[in-house]
Parts: C-alpha cells; sequence; structure tokens
C-alpha cells in the first residue's frame, strides 16, 4: 500500500491501483467524472476507498437495511447514530450495540477480539452512556485440528483480557461451531450502556468556527485502510495481512472513557459532537460529523498526535489506531477541554475547526492534500441493487422431515450433552470477570445476563442469539426464529423484551445467492421484531464472510435487551428445590431437521426447515412473563438446540436436582427442536394459579426430586440418566477437545 503512495494522479488512473483499495473501475469513474470533477490525488482516493467500503457506507446492504422495522414509542434513537437508545423510564435510557470483527480476528485473533470489544465500547460512551455489561457471539469451525482451537482460545483471551481491564463485566453470550466458519470465524461483540437524557450526545460538528479536537491515543500505522479490508472477500493471501488489524489498550480506553464521560457530564454547555474513531478512522468520524450537520471541515494534519515518523496524510486518515475520539467543541472553550483530558494523562489537540459550506479540506506540510465534497464521502457512496436468486441448495432439499430412530435414549441424551455447540461453554467465560462493578444479578450460563440499575428497583436482561442452521435451510423463517429465541431468552429471565441490534454475517454480496440469504434473513428480522415490539435500532453489516470462494451458514446475530420491572422478578433456568412441579410452555412436533441431533446423527443438516409460528410464540412469551410477573414461576429456561430433554437437563445441573417426569410424546420428540417453547417450574404452592393462567398452553409433566436422576418415561421409552454423570460429561467435553487438539 506505501508504494503506491507518490503514485501521480495520472499513475494512479492508469496503473488502475485504487484497485487494490477497493474500489471499483466504476466507483472510480464516478469520483473522477461526476463528484470531483477531475482526477483525485492517491490521499482523495484513500478517503473515498474507506468511506464507500461496505463497511462505512453498506452499499450493498442499504436497500436490504431499509426493510428492518426501526419504529416503536420507546426509541429514543435508532440507526444513523454511534448507538441505538431506547427509553427505561425515569428519565433513564439503555444504549447498545454490537460490532463485528471476524476478519481481523481470523488474521489475529487476540488483537482482533480484543480491538472489536474496544470499539463497540467507544460507540456506547460516545453516546453519553455508561458502558455497564459486554456479551459476545462466537462462531469457529469442529474444535478438531489446532488452527481452530489456536484461534478458540486466542479470541476468548482477546475479548477478556481488554473487557476484564476496562472494568466492564462480561455477562452473556453465545458460541457455536460448524465447519463452515473453519477459515472464517465469527467475533460478534456488544456493548450495553446506562444513560440519563439530558447526556445524550450525537456525532455532529455544528457552528461555523468551532474547534475540532482530537483526544486519546497517538496515531500509528496499525490497522491502516481496515475498513475496506474488513469488506472484501477472505482468501489465504489475506491471512497474512496483519498490518490491517488494531492493536488495542484498554488501560488507555478506560481513562479516555471516564475522560469523555467528564466532558459530557460536567461540560456539556460547551460539548457540540462526538464520534469514536473507528472504522475507516479520523477520515469516517470527521467526514460524518460535518455531513451530518450540514457543514464544511478543516484538517491540518500536521497536529495529529503521532507515534510513528514521517506519516503520510493517507496513513493518518485511515489509520484505525485504537482509543481515539473526535470532538467538536464552542469556539474559545477548547483549553477547558484541555485540561480534563490533561488531568487524565491524555492528548488532546485542536486539529481543525468547522468551516462555511460543505468542502471537506486537508492540509499536511502546508498543503492542501484533499479537497472534497463532505457528502460524497458520507452520505453519497454508490447504493447497488443486487440481484437475488433463490439458492439451488434451498431448490434441492428433500421435502421431508428427518426421522431418527434411537435405540437407547439415554445414551443419545449423553453424547448430545458432549456435543461442542450444546457443550458448557463455562471453561472459556469462566476467563471473562462478569461481576465488576458489582451490578450483575446473573452470571455468564442462564438464558440471559442480567445487571440491576442502581438507585431503581430494576434490572435489564440482555442476550445474543443465532442459529445459523436455520436460516441455511430456510433463510427468511431462520431470521424470524433468532428474533424469537433473543426474546424467549429475556422474558424466562423475567424481562420486557424492548429492542434489538444485529451483525449481519454473511458471505459475497455480488453472488445472488448470497444476497438472496442477506435479503430474505432481513425480511424474516424485521417480521419478527415488529410482531414482538423489538425495534432494530443500531447494527453492523459484515459481508464477504467467505474463504476461497466457501461461503459460511447466514448469520445475524441478534442482540437484544429487556427490562426487568422489578428485581423480585428476575428469573434463571436452574430447578431451585425438590417437589416443584415441571411443566414445557408451547407444544411438540417432531421437528429434526436443522438440529443439533441430526447434526448428529448424520453430520449435516438438510432437508426443508420445520414450520414456525409468530403468533404462538408471542402468545407463549406474553404467558410466561405474566406468570413470572405475578410471583407464579421458581425457573424458566427457553427450549434451544437439543431439545427438550437437553432443556430439561440443563435445569437439573445447577442445584444437582433431579426429576420424575411422564410424557405421551414418544422419547424421540424431546430431541426435536420445536420452536415457542419453555421448560417451567412452580412451585406447589403456586401450581393451581399457575395452571389456571396458561390453561393449555403448557403441559404437566412431573416433579423435580431430590434424588440424583433425570427420569422421564415417554410413550416408547424412557430417560434414566443420573443428573451428577450427565452434568460432567456436559461440562468436560469442551476442555478435553481443546487440550486434545492444542
Amino acid at each position: 500500500m506505501l508504494k503506491n503512495t507518490q503514485l501521480t494522479p495520472e499513475a494512479l488512473r492508469d496503473t488502475q491501483a485504487y484497485r487494490e483499495l477497493g474500489l471499483s473501475a466504476d466507483e472510480y469513474h464516478l469520483i473522477t467524472d461526476q463528484v470531483l470533477k477531475r482526477l483525485p490525488n492517491y490521499t482523495e482516493i484513500g478517503l473515498f476507498s474507506g468511506m464507500w467500503s461496505e463497511h462505512c457506507s453498506y452499499k450493498n446492504s442499504k436497500p436490504v437495511l431499509k426493510k428492518f422495522w426501526t419504529e416503536g414509542e420507546q426509541v429514543l434513537a435508532g440507526p444513523g447514530e454511534g448507538a441505538g437508545i431506547i427509553d427505561i423510564g425515569d428519565g433513564q435510557a439503555v444504549v447498545f450495540k454490537a460490532e463485528s470483527h471476524n476478519h481481523p480476528s481470523a488474521v489475529e485473533p487476540y488483537e482482533g477480539a480484543a480491538t472489536g470489544v474496544g470499539g463497540i465500547i467507544r460507540d456506547i460512551f460516545s453516546m453519553g452512556a455508561k458502558p455497564v455489561a459486554l456479551l459476545d457471539s462466537l462462531r469457529f469451525g469442529e474444535p478438531q485440528d489446532t488452527q481452530t482451537t489456536y484461534l478458540i482460545s486466542q479470541v476468548v483471551a482477546g475479548i477478556g483480557g481488554y473487557g476484564n481491564c476496562i472494568g466492564i463485566p462480561t455477562i452473556g453470550g453465545d458460541m457455536a461451531f460448524d465447519a463452515c466458519y473453519q477459515k472464517n470465524p465469527l467475533v460478534n461483540a456488544m456493548c450495553v450502556g446506562l444513560l440519563e437524557h439530558q447526556d445524550m450526545q450525537k456525532g455532529q460538528a455544528t457552528g461555523v468556527g468551532n474547534a475540532i479536537i482530537y483526544v486519546g491515543a497517538k496515531t500509528g500505522r496499525d490497522g491502516i485502510n481496515g475498513a475496506s479490508f474488513a469488506s472484501a472477500e477472505f482468501n489465504d493471501a489475506k491471512a497474512t495481512q496483519r498490518s490491517a488489524v488494531q492493536v488495542g489498550d484498554p488501560f488507555m480506553e478506560k481513562l479516555l472513557m471516564d475522560a469523555c464521560l467528564e466532558v459530557i457530564h460536567d461540560h456539556r454547555d460547551i460539548l457540540v459532537g462526538i464520534q469514536d474513531m473507528g472504522a475507516a478512522g479520523l477520515v469516517s468520524s470527521s467526514a460524518e460529523m460535518a455531513s451530518k450537520a450540514g457543514s464544511g471541515m478543516k484538517l491540518n494534519l500536521d497536529l495529529v498526535p503521532q507515534r510513528e515518523k514521517e506519516m503520510t496524510a493517507f496513513e493518518l486518515m485511515l489509520s484505525e489506531s485504537q482509543e481515539r475520539m473526535l470532538l467538536c467543541v464552542k469556539d474559545g472553550a477548547e483549553k477547558e477541554v484541555h485540561a480534563v483530558f490533561k488531568k487524565y494523562g491524555l492528548d488532546s489537540v485542536v486539529i481543525g475547526e468547522v468551516t462555511p459550506g460543505h468542502q471537506y479540506q486537508l492540509f499536511h506540510h502546508g498543503v492542501l492534500e484533499a479537497d472534497v465534497p463532505v457528502d460524497a464521502l458520507a452520505t453519497q457512496a454508490p447504493v447497488y441493487q443486487r440481484e437475488a436468486r433463490r439458492p439451488q441448495r434451498l431448490d434441492e432439499q428433500v421435502q421431508t422431515q428427518f426421522e431418527p430412530e434411537l435405540a437407547n435414549v439415554s445414551a443419545t441424551l449423553k453424547q448430545l450433552l458432549q456435543q461442542p455447540t450444546i457443550a458448557s461453554k463455562r471453561s472459556l467465560f469462566e476467563t471473562y470477570d462478569s461481576q465488576v462493578q458489582t451490578n450483575t444479578v446473573v452470571q455468564p450460563g442462564s438464558d440471559a445476563g442480567v445487571i440491576r440499575i442502581r438507585q431503581t428497583d430494576k434490572a435489564l436482561a440482555m442476550t445474543t442469539d443465532v442459529n445459523g442452521r436455520y436460516l441455511y435451510l430456510n433463510p427468511r423463517m431462520g431470521g424470524e426464529m433468532a428474533v424469537a429465541e433473543a426474546a424467549r431468552n429475556i422474558v424466562a429471565s423475567g424481562g420486557q423484551p424492548l429492542g434489538i441490534t444485529d451483525c449481519l454475517n454473511f458471505g459475497n454480496p455480488e453472488k445472488p445467492e448470497q444476497f438472496y440469504d442477506l435479503d430474505e434473513a432481513a425480511q424474516g428480522i424485521s417480521r419478527a421484531c415488529q410482531r414482538l415490539n423489538t425495534p432494530v435500532i443500531s447494527g453492523n453489516v459484515s459481508l464477504n464472510n467467505e474463504s476461497n470462494g466457501e461461503a459460511i451458514y447466514p448469520t445475524p446475530m441478534i442482540g437484544m435487551v429487556g427490562l426487568i420491572k422489578h428485581l423480585r422478578d428476575v428469573t434463571t433456568q436452574d430447578f431451585k428445590q425438590a417437589s416443584d412441579a415441571v411443566y414445557v410452555l408451547g407444544t411438540t412436533a417432531a421437528d429434526f431437521n436443522g438440529s443439533e441431533l441430526q447434526k448428529m446423527l448424520t453430520g449435516q443438516v438438510s432437508g426443508e426447515l420445520f414450520d414456525f409460528d409468530l403468533t404462538a410464540e408471542a402468545e407463549n412469551q406474553r404467558i410466561l412473563l405474566q406468570a413470572i410477573q405475578a410471583g407464579l414461576v421458581a425457573s424458566a429456561h427457553d427450549v434451544s438446540e437439543g431439545g427438550l430433554i437437553t432443556t430439561i437437563a440443563e435445569s437439573c445441573f445447577g442445584r444437582g436436582i433431579g426429576v420424575n417426569l411422564t410424557s405421551q410424546l414418544p422419547a424421540v420428540q424431546f430431541f426435536a427442536e420445536t420452536q415457542s417453547r419453555f421448560v417451567v417450574s412452580v412451585s406447589m404452592a403456586n401450581k393451581d394459579a399457575f395452571e389456571a393462567l396458561i390453561k393449555n398452553q403448557g403441559t404437566y409433566l412431573g416433579m423435580t426430586t431430590a434424588t440424583d436422576q433425570i427420569w422421564v418415561q415417554t410413550a416408547d421409552q424412557f430417560f434414566d440418566v443420573p443428573v451428577s454423570e450427565a452434568k460432567e460429561l456436559w461440562e468436560g467435553a469442551l476442555p478435553c477437545l481443546l487440550k486434545q487438539r492444542a
């Protein structure tokens, strides 16, 4: 990249060096013929390459994103800002967003994961919110080789290393394993913050003459043009591009966060706008701030704090060095801001000002290095309506349901509990500090993480969810199911779902079958969000998740937050005591296509995805939440991968409580993954009231016991497995796999 920085505009045109930066010939000619009406220099082409990348402009996904349902009376700020904001009453709001760091984590797993966490934290406090919780959603290949186990260990270490050092608890997430993620792991990070309404901020630069102040770490040569790198299809050659990966410093981020929040809280009268220098670095933050305000901007790059010598304008603008923010401050108040950052030992430098008009001008060594219309960078990237074609795999699906035959269901349960996607992840997430800040009510391992809101009787529940296998078999219905499962996790924890953020992890949108998956999944997500009143308030698109032409499963991660109105309503999945009644809320069918059982028995998922009813889903969630809020529920656990028997077993593990259950279902259906179900336990004192509330929506199965036994008599077989043995297999499977392959 550096070797081309001295190319003249003519040589840049003739050699087509812009292609190396991710711009097509058509895009280059659009810049030369319509936007600038002249030949751009290398710095200017660099600005466009970053800002017109998919990661920054959403040029391939905007038509899809417009289909999302983003309404709702609870929404204070939706897509378009650093993060979304939802009102939770009493002058408070919850702020949350998720980001992907997939390509960087494939190349440099520790720093890729760590800086993904750091970036999403900055998005939250740039809105004026205090970050209070982190979550992650991870996808890896099967843990059968040393490269995959290395990726797993380093990604987990990176997430824990950054979150633990900065002092924000990691309280939830999800992890799954499939061969399609072997060379393209997914590393999605989510951050949740709390905000007082009066502290809400926007990333804008208004007021001619107002100062543009750079704060935080110095700029280096790490992560240069990382936005373009993250927007390109992956292959073995790109696996060595470590220069595109940033390097993080959580201790500096902690100082930066505290300093920025102090300015926001104590100097709000002089602060005009604030934004993180994330993807595309200084150019994205500055150009977007000016464009949102309808302003122009002038920057002097000689003033940018630098940790390396002789950095070019291209490098300074496109570096993605971490722990940096950009502020717009009222003219004359600069010293007030400098004093705050000096107290924290951080750089704070005026590098430019807001100008009249709409031009974006960069000066370096006294030379005008770039002079472009600011909106051309920030809002006027080309938008492509890609062709969508139904994938051949869907047309070739066998239109029948997989019908497993199981001779010994107890042995099958033991085997299933050891599958990497189902097995306990405790050995990995115990790396994370989940209790720092001392607000954590429910730690990782239950359906959702829960934190209390200080000085109130309220709490927040949060989760991340998606099953890529379902989307592979039916992208639209799988999208609906992803939202529904996230909502089930929130409801099972005692919360009312509020809204979602997303990371849309898909393949190459220029391939019609891949774009079909993206478009269909978005429509499914939108439909479920509208039905469950969980608007999309923020998110991230990560396309080109392919390695050597092979795409991952369509994997739109859903991050959801819910409000628990009273702390007494906090509910966990563990059975609480012997002699409680056990119910399954919702109905069960022979739904095995795409299931963990099908994957375990056949080595793949195939066939037509089973039916899903959003109306039944919403009704079952409503009933359970009503029962929890009425004080009738001892435990609740949503039924997902592995089916009903896995959910029952997991509910036994927490306190070593057994069950004695009877069902008219055939044993095999205890492994079915029919949606819209919960396993619920209720004390005998509340049994009659609970049954009156759920009417015919649930089925009584039996009782919890003080024995070390999972006993379930079905219509044709019985499950008979010691709780202690099942738990040992479940907890030991993943550590054993990772140790063997290390």
